[in-house]
């Protein structure tokens, strides 16, 4: 071989030996072969084995699709392992399925697929501390302190022992079975809510809206200030939750601009990790599920949220199998573990019926909030569904936020609870009740008519047919006659105060006029109460003792002095039909004094 270039030892690695990862390719063939062929043998493989323990990708991808047929009790055989891995769409990855030809049908016995497991999990012990041992002498060449090696030595210690304790047979198997007299012994009545007062420490829940309300938004400050020990919605602080933030929608521009309007920035994330577009086989697999065990293993989370769950699943959204397969593969294995999970998903078509899909979606989770936006800043998070009944049950919330031109302020956006007199009861937002206090809070006249209160519920993003309309409008101007002075006061003051760029509208004026100007087609002004003192009627000469009138708040015919009604109230006439100079009878306001 003397016309082959050698390479220096000092090339080959410092200590002149060409590395490579210590594993044994045979032991992993042999055994794969086998769990192709045999559940038991998978079974008995995986009380010793785990499959980061298999070095070779193709293995172990074999292995995640086996142990996902085991859970579902679908037969084993070369042909049904490659018609899965085709649906996965990653028949590539196993030689286009002659990899598996190979394995499956020179195989050995079943019985001996546990001494080939054992194998291979002793050489991956090793290679992991091969691989501890080059992460030591990289730290060192970064000038590592000697505290930072011990920090990573006692990491990898903890690591192998908690291997060594947990994961693999029976122990593991066991550890389901209930221990009675520490089991009474617990309270389970003392819960402590996390922070928001939404779920307890390992709970699982889903928080549905549809797109304009806003979810990741109060879920990202949630969780943040969940992961910097703060307060959120009223409740007191706590010690800060490590969490793990999975996100398949929203770009890093956004991700950067919402956090550091909470108040977010560099040495002020706390204990969240923030996974964005994670490349994560689909959670409905069991190659997805052990992805996100994973990522949530090396967080150190006790909190993971996916934002959104349509985006990790690889099943129909109306397949009750998609959500049942997430659970299993999923939810189950975080649930056992005790971390708690927040899913986001969309609303569906009908809002009255939840999110969109698969009734099954519901059936596996704690609690189910919807979040809505009811126009003027405000939001209505509703609890729909419930395991435990613990915790409060609606929140009504105001998302505020501050800006400087097109930049928003650091540290000014927040969500609140709604904090105002005389609150009408929390309904959903169509319903007629709730129509008419958020009428009432965005400081609409009680005497309103058709075409205003219909112009600003479209402003408030708020949807009401033309018969809700009128019925409301009805039910608006009876009060005003039992109650003139019954005119909420407005929420909030401040103009400056904004909402969130594409969700719900700022608190603004009730249209585009000036403050000073009235509504059309009304007497009375802008802001609550008259804009002008009201002036007396002129005091008829009907007789001794006869009282001054006063101004009616339903505005009168500058002609006759009767109220105006219909639609000459609606369209801003000024006289009566009777009274309207097109009509050309014009009678004398005052006949009696003729």
């Amino acid at each position: 071989m003397d016309n082959v270039r050698h390479m220096p030892r000092d090339q080959a690695d410092q200590d002149g030996l060409m590395r490579t990862s210590p594993h044994d390719a045979e032991a992993e063939n042999w055994m794969a072969g086998a769990i192709l062929n045999d559940r038991t043998a998978y079974l008995e493989c995986a009380q010793v084995l785990d499959r980061d323990d298999i070095y070779q990708p193709a293995i172990r991808l074999i292995w995640d699709v086996v142990g996902g047929m085991v859970a579902e009790n679908k037969q084993l055989h070369p042909i049904t392992v490659r018609t899965e891995i085709e649906k996965l769409k990653r028949l590539r990855e196993v030689d286009n399925g002659t990899l598996l030809d190979k394995l499956g049908y020179e195989t050995i016995a079943p019985s001996m697929a546990q001494t080939l497991a054992e194998r291979i999990a002793d050489i991956a012990k090793v290679r992991r501390h091969d691989e501890h041992a080059n992460r030591i002498k990289q730290q060192i060449q970064l000038g590592a302190t000697a505290e930072e090696l011990d920090k990573l030595d006692t990491a990898h210690r903890q690591y192998e022992e908690r291997r060594a304790t947990t994961g693999h047979g029976p122990s593991h198997l066991t550890a389901s079975f209930l221990d009675w007299d520490p089991f009474f012994a617990t309270d389970f009545g003392q819960v402590d809510l996390l922070p928001g007062q939404l779920m307890a420490p390992g709970q699982q829940i889903t928080i549905v809206g549809d797109g304009k309300a806003g979810k990741s938004l109060l879920v990202q400050e949630w969780l943040w200030r969940m992961a910097t020990g703060q307060s959120f919605l009223g409740d007191r602080p706590q010690p800060a939750v490590p969490l793990l933030y999975v996100d398949a929608e929203n770009g890093h521009e956004d991700i950067q601009q919402r956090f550091r309007s909470y108040g977010g920035g560099p040495g002020r994330m706390g204990l969240m990790t923030y996974s964005s577009f994670p490349p994560i086989r689909p959670l409905d697999t069991a190659g997805g599920g052990a992805d996100l065990m994973a990522l949530v293993k090396e967080a150190e989370a006790q909190l993971v949220c996916l934002d959104t769950v349509s985006r990790f699943i690889s099943g129909p959204e109306n397949d009750a199998d998609t959500w049942l397969s997430l659970y299993r593969h999923t939810l189950l294995p975080l649930k056992r573990a005790g971390i708690a999970s927040v899913r986001l998903d969309h609303m569906g078509k009908d809002g009255e019926r939840g999110a969109r899909g698969s009734s099954a979606k519901t059936q596996d989770v704690d609690h189910v909030w919807e979040l809505r936006a009811t126009g003027g800043g405000s939001l209505l998070l509703k609890r729909t569904h419930t395991r435990t009944g613990i915790g409060p049950e609606v929140f009504s919330i105001i998302r505020q936020a501050r800006k400087d031109g097109n930049h928003y302020l650091p540290g000014q956006t927040r969500h609140i609870l709604m904090d105002y007199e005389h609150t009408e009861p929390v309904v959903a937002s169509s319903d007629e009740k709730h129509i008419i206090a958020a009428l009432d809070r965005a400081g609409v006249p009680l005497d309103a008519g058709n075409r205003v209160v219909k112009s600003k519920l479209a402003e408030l993003q708020i949807p009401a047919g033309s018969d809700k309309i009128s019925r409301i409008v009805k039910a608006r101007q009876n009060r005003l006659k039992t109650d003139g002075s019954n005119v909420p006061p407005r929420r909030s003051p401040d103009h400056d105060q904004q909402t969130f760029p594409g969700n719900v509208p700022r608190n603004a004026s009730r249209d585009s006029k000036d403050a000073g100007q009235t509504f059309p087609g009304n007497t009375q002004g802008t802001f609550p109460g008259p804009m002008f003192p009201p002036v007396s009627l002129s005091r008829r000469e009907t007789g001794e003792g006869t009282q001054e009138q006063h101004q009616s708040q339903t505005p009168l015919c500058t002609v006759c002095n009767k109220p105006l009604h219909g639609y000459r109230l609606d369209r801003g006439y000024d006289t009566c039909l009777g009274c309207d100079p097109e009509t050309g009878s014009h009678p004398d306001p005052h006949p009696e004094a003729s």
